[in-house]
């Protein structure tokens, strides 16, 4: 038991510092109301209190002393608040140190989209408190798609899923909202899509009910909209044709040669801008680079900002090609795309793959038109990054990015 109890004052709590303040606060605001009901207002106390020169005025001695009162008042009240935040988590210290270590962890800011985005922020969240995930809206397909038709919303779906990538894995309310209906009605819709079209609907803003999800969840981060403006997705295929939408981009038989949005310059989400600023590392992917990289690149104010920021870009690249989208791309050829889309000149890092695939797991996946993506480590040097690589991938039914492994090289990279 005692044991226990000195948990709460091992290094690295911030325990110390708030009993230390409470003990002082008292200590000045007992004093003070010593002296106001004049028990203790003996020319060597006034002395040791700073009341010296209020010696023979007895209004100067009262005000010091009222003075002295509200701030020990206002001292120990502030400590005992930030106390009672300790006593919060049913782990005892021992979350509470954690929560510590996560508080002081680097300022990270992903940019994407998919479900690349979702799974390394569930491998980022427990390295570090301070992140903050910008997502694309420009999805129209699947249940938010339905939605944004049907209600003329933002879609959710990704937002969603960055939500639960941060959320306590264990949450009854994670899972829930990751349930999608199997029929009826409600086919194809998930709760959680529903619960923020219900939220945009009561709140009359569709930034507010990500943020009411964000607290419902109890995520340990920030999920924000890339933009509030009504984006569409547009590209011109390698055969010169021009389609809309992200899934009739997925869907189309020629991959795409340049994207752009309508409207062509949506205004950024200002908190967003403001975590760019402010981040040690921005992460761009992985994800689909058309669909869920790029139009984070096509936002002016968000390029700006990436450009004036203190800290490093980055690039994961993804260690599969994407059918329809980057058939037969290297790393050069991915980051060479983010280049054609504002991304010159602003990516310092790009992290690679070098776990090797089964052959199993290759010709799975050659079946299905995708590949290993090749390092073509002179063409990235060529494009001005630093080639960082690391065992990064995991296989099981498939072969993709390990949330841990990979949020352990990007903290690395941030701590630099």
């Amino acid at each position: 038991m005692r044991v226990a109890r000195l948990q709460w004052l091992y290094p690295g709590l911030g325990v110390k510092r708030w009993v230390a303040l409470v003990v002082i606060g008292a200590l000045v605001a007992v004093y003070a109301l010593l002296v106001l009901l004049g028990a203790a207002a003996s020319d060597q106390l006034r002395s040791e209190f700073g009341l010296r020169w209020a010696g023979g005025h007895p209004l100067r001695s009262a005000a010091l002393a009222a003075f002295f009162l509200v701030g020990g008042s206002l001292a120990m009240g502030y400590g005992l608040l930030r106390l009672f935040r300790f006593s919060q988590p049913a782990g005892g210290a021992d979350e509470i140190r954690s929560l510590a270590r996560l508080a002081r962890g680097p300022r990270i800011v992903v940019l994407g989209g998919g479900s690349g985005l979702s799974a390394l922020l569930s491998g980022l969240k427990h390295h570090t408190a301070n992140l903050t995930a910008v997502v694309t809206v420009a999805d129209d397909g699947g249940s938010s798609g339905r939605l944004r038709r049907e209600l003329g919303m933002l879609p959710p779906g990704d937002i969603r899923n960055c939500l639960v990538g941060l959320a306590d894995d264990e949450s009854l309310m994670s899972r829930l909202f990751q349930y999608r209906f199997n029929d009826g009605g409600l086919e194809g819709h998930s709760f959680g899509n529903l619960f923020v079209a219900a939220l945009t609907g009561v709140t009359g803003d569709f930034e507010r009910a990500v943020q009411e999800s964000t607290r419902i969840l109890k995520v340990g981060g920030r999920v924000l909209p890339a933009t509030l403006e009504n984006v569409v997705l547009h590209a011109e295929l390698q055969g010169g044709e021009r389609v809309a939408g992200e899934s009739t981009i997925t869907a189309s038989d020629h991959l795409p040669r340049r994207v752009w949005l309508e409207p062509d310059k949506p205004r950024a989400v200002p908190q967003a801008l403001v975590a760019v600023a402010e981040a040690d590392l921005v992460v761009l992917g992985p994800g689909s680079v058309y669909t869920s990289i790029v139009p984070n690149l096509l936002i002016p104010e968000m390029r700006e900002a990436l450009r004036h920021m203190r800290g490093r870009v980055v690039y994961v690249c993804n260690v599969m090609t994407q059918p329809g989208e980057t058939d037969g791309f290297s790393a050069a050829d991915h980051l060479s795309a983010l280049y054609r889309h504002g991304a010159a000149g602003l990516v310092d890092d790009v992290v690679v793959n070098d776990t090797p695939a089964s052959p199993g797991i290759v010709a799975a996946y050659r079946a299905q038109g995708a590949q290993p993506v090749v390092t073509d480590v002179a063409a990235l040097a060529a494009l001005g990054v630093h080639v960082v690589h690391a065992d990064i991938a995991a296989e099981g039914d498939v072969f993709r990015h390990d949330p841990e492994r990979l949020a352990t090289v990007l903290v690395r990279l941030a701590r630099r």
